[in-house]
């Protein structure tokens, strides 16, 4: 027998329940919800802080809260995995044909963050997190994306201190009254506008290009060399490509192309707080143009924590010897650094990734 009548009424019940008088009258059933009833409902969380439960988190916890219920996903350092999102840097990127929209670079409520994580992470174990583990996550974040010190702790007191660097990159949805009365008026269908007709040719308006030396327009003439046409830096670079060993003067051997590329694909580890390549700029970290070479601490425009600093006034300069050291392990070989990525542990990708870096101009 079918139990689709009593669904029915079930749902009717919780209909009335939580609709309010009119719809529970209405139907017949049920009633209005309890003041309790409703508060157990309402989570949410607004941009001003209300809703915002007492609690408090710092973010050297929230990197280890992170680690175990986020990481799998996002990433250690908030990268993002896979096809899951990414929730560091992306900084300056809005306006690019393909922007990285992060918390940092896009989001303007850090209300949306903590209430997201709270609400409805992590996937499949949704509100598992409790109310201080989702400060502290939340300070994690704001600390991956450059925005407050290792030191910070998040509480509900100094929670709407805090200002996203998209806040005001939002304005409110004014189509109802800017857009839709343009195409409330009905279409034209016929004798919308003036005929179109072709009136000449190209050929008839003398914009066909021609060749001056009498050849079909868009031909190339056969090309001739001669050993004397060839110049003497053309020649060297001929003869050292003949001979692998050979030089040319004045520049150093070229990195193993293998190695270089094997190293471009590392970084992409990398690649969600640090920028390469022209019109690089800083994000989560700094660009890495030029690094090596450069002394440790001393790239214009980003801000620094103060053990990189003082370890760049103190002699730290990112040649080869020294970036293996760091990348092995970060925070062993500067403490205090505000890279929270563990480093890499393979001597391979360590020596790729610095040949690939070696490639990169200031």
């Amino acid at each position: 027998m079918s139990r689709l009548p009593e669904r029915l009424a079930a749902a009717a019940l919780a209909g009335g329940l939580m609709a309010g008088p009119a719809l529970a009258e209405g139907l017949g059933l049920g009633r209005p919800a309890l003041p309790e009833e409703i508060a157990a409902w309402d989570v949410a969380v607004l941009p001003d802080g209300t809703g915002l439960p007492e609690g408090s988190g710092d973010v050297l916890t929230g990197e280890e809260v992170f680690a175990d219920k986020c990481a799998s996903c996002h990433g250690e350092f908030a990268e993002g995995l896979d096809s899951w999102p990414v929730l560091a840097g992306g900084e300056g990127t809005l306006t690019d044909r393909r922007p990285v929209k992060t918390i940092g670079s896009y989001w303007p409520h850090l209300s949306t963050v903590w209430d997201y994580v709270h609400r409805s992470m992590p996937f499949g174990a949704a509100q598992t997190v409790s109310v201080d583990e989702a400060y502290a996550i939340t300070a994690f974040l704001l600390y991956s994306n450059g925005l407050v010190e290792d030191d910070f702790v998040l509480t509900r007191a100094n929670f709407t201190e805090v200002a996203l660097p998209n806040a005001e990159g939002f304005y409110s949805d004014d189509r109802a009254e800017t857009e839709y009365p343009l195409f409330s008026a009905a279409p034209c269908m016929a004798d919308c506008g003036p005929e179109v007709k072709v009136t000449k040719r190209a050929v008839e308006l003398n914009v066909t290009p021609e060749d001056p030396d009498g050849r079909p327009a868009g031909t190339l003439p056969a090309l001739t060399t001669t050993a004397a046409a060839v110049p003497a830096e053309a020649a060297t670079v001929e003869a050292a490509a003949e001979d692998p060993a050979a030089e040319v003067a004045g520049e150093p051997a070229a990195a193993d192309p293998a190695l270089v590329e094997a190293g471009e694909k590392v970084f992409k580890k990398c690649a969600a707080c640090h920028k390469v390549g022209e019109g690089a700029k800083n994000g989560t970290g700094p660009h890495l143009n030029g690094v090596l070479g450069r002394t440790a601490g001393t790239l214009e425009g980003f801000r620094y924590s103060k053990a990189m600093a003082e370890a760049g006034a103190g002699g730290l300069t990112w040649d080869e010897a020294a970036l293996k050291a760091y990348l092995e392990n970060p925070k062993a070989f500067v403490k205090g650094t505000k890279m929270t990525f563990a480093g890499l542990k393979s001597e391979e990708d360590r020596a790729a990734i610095i040949a690939y870096l070696a490639t990169l101009a200031p």
